[in-house]
Formats: C-alpha cells, structure tokens, sequence
C-alpha cells in the first residue's frame, strides 16, 4: 500500500512494540491497526460520508477531509435500528463507516483486487463490522476486503415522495461509499478498476439494485448471495402517512408531513426507531420519484428495468438450498396460520390473490394435507421458492438476455460453521440462508479452529470468490482444491455448482418447482406489484 511511514507505537509500559500502517490517502492521513491472526493490516471505521442532522431521513453529506491524522481503529458504530427480532434499539447516526482489510503485499506496484461487502438484515438491521464479517480467510488470497454500514430501516429507507425524502437513503449511502473506494482504495494498494461489490439477502438485493441505477459504474463484477431486486420484500410503495403516524404516536399532532418529519429530525433516533417497531412499520426500497436538482436511485420498478450495465459483467450469484428453514423449522403447533404463509406471503408480489390462485399454490407443495408442522419441510420448499429462489431464477434470464456473464450455484454444504443454523439451532441436512457466511468470513460466533471438512469448504469458497474478483472466473484452472471447472450458463444450459462435501456441475436446479412458477408469473402477470404492460 501507499505507506508514508511505519510508526513504532508502544502498546503500553510492559506491551511489545507494534508497527502500525500509516496511508496517504485523499482525504488525508488515515492509520490503521497491523492484524494479530493474519498478515494483514486493518483500517476500521473510516467514515465515508455523514448524516444531515437537519433531516437524518434525507441525502448524506460529504465527509470533511482530514485536517489531521485519522485512527482507523473502531469498528464499533452501527447505525440506529432496532435489535434483530426484540424491540431494543441501538446504535447512531453516527454510523456512514467502512472499514478496510489490506493483505501486507499491496502496494501501489501490486495493486490487488477488492471485494466490497454488503450486509443483509432485511434492509432494517446489521452492520459491517469485523465480529460479524472477519477478513483473515479472504485476504489470505490476495484481496481486499471492504465491507461498510449504511442507513437501514426508517433513517435509510423511509420513502415520501418528497425532494427531502425521497426514499432509498440506504442505498445512496452505497454510493458514497463506493465512489470514496473508487477515489481513495489506490492508497491502500488496491485496484480501483477491480471492485467486486458483493452482498447477501438483503446485501444481494441491493447489488441488483446497483446493476439496475443509472449512476455511474463503481464496479466491474457482481457477487449475488441468496437476493435479487426481483424478490417480493426488496421493494415496497412509498407511505406517506409513516411521519405523521410515528409523531402521533409519540404525542405530537401534525397534519403535514414536512412538519412530522422536521419534528422526527429533533427526537432521539432510538425513541424513533422504536416507536416504527411497535407501530410494525418496515422501510425497504421503493420507487422513487423523479425531483429536478435530488439525485435518484430507482425510479421504476426492478421487473420494469432493462440492465445495460449486466453486458459484459462477470456475475456470481446463487442460494442455499433450504432458504428458509429457519421459518418453520422451530415455529410452534399453533402458530402454523395458512392465511398468513399463503394468503399473504404471496400480496408481497400480487395486488390480487383469488382463492383459485392460493389453492393452486398449496395443492402443488402440500396436496390435502392440512397447514402443520407435519408439512413444514414442503412449506419450506414453498416458501424458499417464492422468498428467495424463483426471484433468482428469474434474474438470471434477464442478466443472461443483457449479456451478462453469468456463473450460478446453490449451496448446500452443512458443517460446524453454518451460521443460519447455528443462530436458529436447527440440526437438519443441506444448508439455510446466511450458512455460507461462516465459509467466507471469521465470525465471532463460530468456532476460530475449523474442522478439517470446513476447512476444505473455507478453502475451496474464498478461492473462487477471490478468482472471481481477479479474474471474473472463480476456476481459472483445475487444482486438486477445485478439481472441477464451474461452467457459464447459457441459453441452452442452466449450469450450475452445487458446494456440498464436493463440487459437482449439474444444470437446471429445482426445474419442476421452477417451471411452476414460471407458469404461474406469466398467468398472472397482470397482477404482479408493479406490472407495466411493455
């Protein structure tokens, strides 16, 4: 990397010395932290862009160059929402950070390749921290690592159809911390012409998204895990009531949405974000409107777009096998409520839902069988199709007809690292979305000694992802690692990868559930949520 000086930094009376990286960046002088499990350097929390604390719902602002030397040592700003599953709210607006993880051999005369990772969390929880996302396995294969925060929930995502607020904060915030790793990435001997952005859930819905905007191109290959914009919760239409409904609530009276939000702006960001939760109001992206002098992100809906931008891109994308495992796996007797998994599972995508179209549904995945625990292995399968795996398959088809280069697998390999399973404590063959994570990424939940079977899958996983970002072909050759070469899919051959104990080529996953819903889209079509008869 650009390194002005090596600074010898005594830890502490009796501590040993440690070298710490000093890099001349753009905005100014930025230090970093030397790794202790790897040969690596770290540079945590460096902020991107800020918060308008004059309308925190609203665009980001630049962030001030550095008029000294910035300690890039703190990971540990998250932005404001509410903790996973509970009404506890934590974090700040104090929170538009990326942190960068640099193999020692960068430098400006080897520049490496750089992964850009995007958290999930349903577009209202998670950050990008190193206790969630840990770059040891990654950067082993000479690439950097980016991964950052970006407003989620109400503060990212709260769309008014209003130049203010316009919708798709989250997602701007993006942006910024792109284009400052396009401005600035050099300096730590990264290749700014070599920016693979990388996401999963609700972090893949959001590379889609990228693919989709007409904002200028940050990034030259796409990593999709388990999330496309085509998924039925990764777009919602703008609420203009959701000010005026959280100020009531909170006890202020105001009939014009201007003035909720401007009261909303003046209120504790965490009284705020709990105050949504209890009225159940969720933020995702939505479809913006066009406002002269504001800068847009989407403007139509994602079924809507052509993808000039998937022409000639290296694309990896794909999904677990048993997505959404963790919905039913341990869901109470009486919880089991056919309305609520049919009925209106299947609104999030249809403005219309007959009886005739439900029972289709049903009958295909559970025949007679009465809605129960006794099914929920074939609910699974429904649900995982409908959430996750047909809004996949169905991108696929539209990166391929913009001549996209595509490369697709599933993942179904299951060890200790699982992370989805681990958190839900599910024991169940096959993989649940998010299990690929702990084969990417050292977490701190998960054991740091993997077995010897997991340390295969961490192996064969961060070579052909970090392939991927090099060359934009995750098996470039053959090895005894990866003794199979993963195959493009083409108009005639759906080819995919299945990571399991081994790598296998197979081709056209799922077909019959696929072709199901193939069917059943085109049927309704005039239906779906955002449909414009082209």
């Amino acid at each position: 990397m650009k390194v002005l000086v090596y600074l010898l930094v005594i830890t502490g009376a009796w501590a040993s010395p440690r070298l710490d990286p000093l890099v001349d960046s753009k905005k100014g002088l930025i230090r970093g932290l030397q790794a202790t499990d790897g040969d690596y350097a770290m540079f945590l929390g460096i902020p991107y862009a800020m918060v308008n604390y004059t309308n925190p719902f609203g665009a980001a602002l630049p962030y001030p160059d550095f008029e000294g030397t910035f300690e890039a040592y703190d990971d540990s700003a998250i932005c404001v929402q509410n903790l996973q599953r509970t009404d506890q709210a934590i974090g700040s607006l104090d929170c538009l950070h990326l942190n960068i993880y640099v193999p020692n051999k960068a430098s400006t005369s080897n520049k490496l390749p750089v992964i850009f990772w995007i958290h999930g969390g349903i577009f209202v929880h998670g950050n990008g921290g190193r206790t969630q996302f840990g770059a040891k396995y990654l950067v082993k294969k000479d690439v950097i690592l980016v991964t950052i925060n970006y407003r989620v929930g109400l503060y990212g995502f709260m769309c008014l159809d209003t130049p203010e607020v316009p919708g798709n904060q989250g997602l701007k915030d993006q942006v910024a911390a792109l284009r400052w790793i396009k401005e600035n990435i050099e300096a730590f001997g990264g290749d700014p012409n070599k920016v693979t952005i990388s996401g999963a859930s609700a972090g893949g819905v959001s590379v889609d998204y990228h693919l989709l905007t007409k904002t200028e191109r940050l990034f030259d290959k796409v990593i999709s895990q388990s999330g496309t914009s085509l998924c039925p919760w990764g777009v919602m239409e703008s609420d203009r009531n959701v000010p005026i409904r959280i100020a009531t609530h909170l006890g202020y009276v105001a009939d014009d949405i201007n003035e909720a939000v401007q009261y909303l702006a003046t209120i504790d960001p965490k009284v705020v974000v709990t105050a949504a939760f209890d009225l159940s109001i969720t933020c995702v992206p939505c479809v913006e409107k066009e406002f002269d002098g504001v800068e847009n992100f989407i403007t139509e809906h994602p079924m809507n777009y052509d993808i000039p931008k998937a022409k000639n891109t290296p694309i990896l994308i794909g999904y677990t096998n048993m997505e959404k495992l963790f919905e039913f796996y341990n869901k109470p007797a009486d919880k089991y409520n056919e309305r609520e998994i049919f009925e209106d599972n299947l609104a999030l995508a249809f403005h219309t839902i007959d009886d005739d179209q439900v029972k289709l549904v049903r009958q295909f995945y559970i025949g007679d069988e009465p809605v129960s625990e006794n099914v929920k292995y074939e609910l699974t399968d429904y649900d995982s199709d409908f959430t996750f795996i047909h809004p996949i398959h169905r991108r696929l088809s539209s990166y391929l007809d913009n001549n996209g280069t595509v490369y697709h697998y599933v993942f179904r390999y299951s060890g200790d690292r699982n992370f989805g399973k681990m958190k839900d404590n599910i024991i169940y063959p096959g993989a649940i979305h998010s299990d690929e994570y702990g084969y990417l990424f050292n977490m701190a939940v998960l054991t740091d000694i993997p077995t010897v079977e997991d340390q295969v899958t961490i192996d064969r996983m961060t070579t052909m992802w970090s392939n991927f970002a090099k060359y934009g072909d995750p098996t470039p050759e053959i090895s005894e690692l990866l003794p199979i070469k993963w195959m493009p899919i083409t108009k005639g051959a759906l080819n995919y990868l299945e990571i399991d104990k081994e790598l296998t080529m197979k081709k056209r996953s799922y077909h019959a559930r696929m072709a199901f819903w193939d069917l059943y889209y085109q049927t309704n079509k005039k239906s779906l949520r955002g449909y414009k008869d082209k």
